[in-house]
């Protein structure tokens, strides 16, 4: 049974894609430009629902660097990494 779910809520397409991660898997997205993008990652890790929220090259343009990780749901859990 899925544990994470992924849409692109707006796009240019007429239906909204899905994606479904495991609790073992997790679940990554991406949303590009030619600047560079963004990297979201769900992930289960000690008994709890993390996330990592990361700005990565994209065909070469861009910085990598990891921007903020929390627990999911949890506002006094962000930490903002780097900043």
């Amino acid at each position: 049974m899925s544990h994470f779910y992924g849409m692109i809520s707006e796009s240019a397409r007429k239906t909204m894609p899905t994606a479904r991660g495991h609790k073992t898997t997790g679940i990554t997205t991406e949303a590009c430009s030619w600047e560079g993008k963004i990297v979201t990652k769900f992930y289960h890790s000690e008994g709890a629902d993390r996330f990592q929220v990361w700005m990565m090259p994209h065909h070469g343009s861009g910085d990598g660097k990891l921007l903020v990780t929390g627990l999911v749901g949890n506002g006094d859990s962000i930490e903002f990494v780097n900043a």
